[in-house]
C-alpha cells in the first residue's frame, strides 16, 4: 500500500488580518475622544488644531508620499519576481544589491548635503526623474542592464530617505505651525508609507495575473506613470523659495551643530541601527522562514509584517500626547530593547513558524513606533537647514555594514544569517543605551518644545 504525504503551505490565521485592522482602526479614530478631557489634547489626524492652509497642505504631500512610496515599493515586490523570470542567478541578485548600497554609500551619502544647499524641490524632482527614467528603460529593453538599474534605484531611495521629510519639516518651520502638527504629520507618513506598499502589492499581483509573458512588465508601465504625476505635482504645485547657501556657510554651521553635539551622533546611531536592522530583515526574512524546504504563502505574511508596522505608528500620537507622561527617548528605549530581543530570539534559528511570524511582527510594530519618533527628535535636535545633510550622513555607517555583510555574507558565504541577525540585534540594543544616555543629556531642547 502506498502512502501518500500531502504538502501543506502554512498560512497565517485569517483572525490575525482581522485583529491588526481593527486595532489601526480603534487606535487612530479613538485618540481624540480619549484626549477629550485631557489639559493637552491630541491632534485627530487632519482636523484638530490645524490651520486651513496646513491642513491642504498636509493632504497634499500625504498624496504625494503615497505615490512615491509605491513607486518605491514596486521594486521590492516586483524585482525578485522579474529576476526569476529573467534567470537572473543568485550570484547577479547578490551583486546587485552590492553594487546598489555601494552607490548609496559613496554618492547617496552626500545628497542629502546637496539637498539642503540647493533646496529640497530640485531633489524630489530627481527622485522622481530617475524612476521615470529606470521604468522607461525597463520598458523598452528587452536586457537592462541589471546593475545601471540598481545604482538609480538605490540612489532614488537615499533620497526618498530625507527628501520629503525634510520638505515637509521646512513647510512647516515656513508657516510657524504648532510643533504637535509636525509630530501629527510624522507618524501619519509611516502609515501612509505602510499602507501604499500593502496596495503595491496588491496592484502588482492583480498587473500580472496569470499570464505572466504578456503582463511581465506592466508594472513598469505604472512606474512611468506614476513618475509623472509625481513630478508634475511638484512642478506645479510645490512653491519654493529660493534659497542660497555658501558651501563654507554650511560646512561651518554642520561642524558646529551637528559633528560638535554628541547627542546628533546618538541620534545618527539610532538612525543606522535601525536603517540596518530593517534592511536586511527584508533580505532575510523569506529564507528563514522557508528554511529546511518549508512551504509558506509568503504573500500572505507581507501584509501582516506591514500592517503591525501600521499598528506601532498608530501607537505614537497615544505614548506622545497629553494623556501621556512618557517621554520620546523613554519610547525609543523600550522599542530598541524589544525590537534586539525579538533579532536575537530570531538569530538563534528558531524553527517554529508561527512563533517566527509573531516575532516578526512585533518587530514591525516597534519600527512602526521608532521612525516616528526619530523624526521628531531630529526635529529638537537638528536645524532644519541641515536636517538633510544629517539623515544621509547618519545612513552611511549603516550602508557600509550593509555592503560588507552582502559581500561576506551573501557572496563569498563566509558569515551565517543567523550572525548579521545577531549584529542587527547588537545594534539596536546599543541604541538603546544611546537613547538612555540622550535622556540625561538632554534637557535643553525641551525647554523649547511645545506640546500644545
Amino acid at each position: 500500500m502506498a502512502v501518500i504525504i500531502e504538502n501543506s503551505v502554512w498560512e497565517p490565521n485569517p483572525f490575525l488580518f482581522i485583529f491588526i485592522f481593527l486595532s489601526c482602526f480603534l487606535s487612530i479614530f479613538l485618540l481624540p475622544y480619549a484626549s477629550k478631557n485631557s489639559s493637552t489634547r491630541a491632534p485627530a489626524p487632519f482636523e484638530h488644531g490645524f490651520s486651513s492652509a496646513f491642513s491642504s497642505f498636509q493632504r497634499k504631500f500625504l498624496l504625494l508620499y503615497s505615490l512615491a512610496s509605491v513607486m518605491e515599493g514596486l521594486w521590492s515586490v516586483y524585482g525578485e519576481f522579474e529576476f526569476t523570470y529573467r534567470g537572473v542567478s543568485r550570484e547577479q541578485i547578490v551583486l546587485s544589491l552590492c553594487v546598489g548600497y555601494a552607490a548609496s554609500l559613496f554618492v547617496g551619502t552626500f545628497l542629502g548635503i546637496l539637498s539642503d544647499l540647493i533646496g529640497q524641490k530640485k531633489v524630489c524632482m530627481t527622485f522622481c526623474i530617475i524612476h521615470l527614467v529606470t521604468a522607461i528603460w525597463k520598458r523598452i529593453s528587452v536586457h537592462p542592464s541589471l546593475f545601471i538599474a540598481s545604482i538609480g534605484l538605490s540612489l532614488a531611495t537615499s533620497i526618498f530617505s530625507f527628501s520629503f521629510e525634510t520638505w515637509m519639516v521646512h513647510h512647516h518651520e515656513k508657516q510657524g505651525q504648532r510643533q504637535d502638527m509636525l509630530s501629527d504629520t510624522f507618524w501619519l507618513m509611516t502609515i501612509f508609507e505602510s499602507v501604499s506598499l500593502i496596495g503595491n502589492q496588491m496592484l502588482v499581483n492583480s498587473l500580472i495575473g496569470d499570464n505572466v509573458e504578456r503582463n511581465m512588465f506592466t508594472p513598469s508601465t505604472i512606474a512611468v506613470f506614476l513618475a509623472v504625476i509625481c513630478l508634475t505635482f511638484i512642478i506645479k504645485g510645490w512653491t519654493e523659495v529660493s534659497q542660497r547657501i555658501e558651501l563654507e556657510d554650511y560646512r561651518t554651521s554642520f561642524s558646529a551643530y551637528i559633528f560638535s553635539d554628541k547627542r546628533i551622533w546618538l541620534l545618527a546611531w539610532a538612525q543606522a541601527s535601525i536603517h540596518f536592522s530593517v534592511a536586511f530583515f527584508w533580505i532575510l526574512w523569506a529564507p528563514t522562514l522557508v528554511a529546511d524546504g518549508r512551504e509558506v504563502h509568503l504573500g500572505l505574511i507581507y501584509p501582516c509584517l506591514l500592517g503591525s508596522r501600521i499598528l506601532g505608528s498608530s501607537l505614537f500620537p497615544w505614548l506622545m500626547s497629553g494623556t501621556s507622561s512618557l517621554r520620546t527617548e523613554d519610547c525609543l528605549l523600550y522599542c530598541f530593547v524589544i525590537s534586539g530581543l525579538v533579532m536575537s530570539i530570531v538569530a538563534f534559528d528558531y524553527q517554529e513558524l508561527g512563533v517566527l511570524v509573531m516575532l516578526f511582527s512585533i518587530f514591525h510594530a516597534c519600527v512602526g513606533l521608532i521612525l516616528p519618533s526619530l523624526a521628531r527628535l531630529r526635529t529638537m535636535y537638528v536645524p532644519n537647514k541641515l536636517r538633510g545633510g544629517m539623515i544621509s550622513l547618519s545612513l552611511a555607517p549603516a550602508n557600509a555594514a550593509i555592503l560588507f555583510f552582502l559581500l561576506q555574507g551573501g557572496y563569498y558565504q563566509r558569515i551565517e544569517n543567523s550572525v548579521i541577525i545577531a549584529f542587527a540585534a547588537l545594534g539596536l540594543f546599543t541604541s538603546a543605551g544611546g537613547m538612555y544616555a540622550l535622556k540625561r543629556w538632554g534637557k535643553h531642547p525641551y525647554q523649547t518644545w511645545q506640546k500644545q
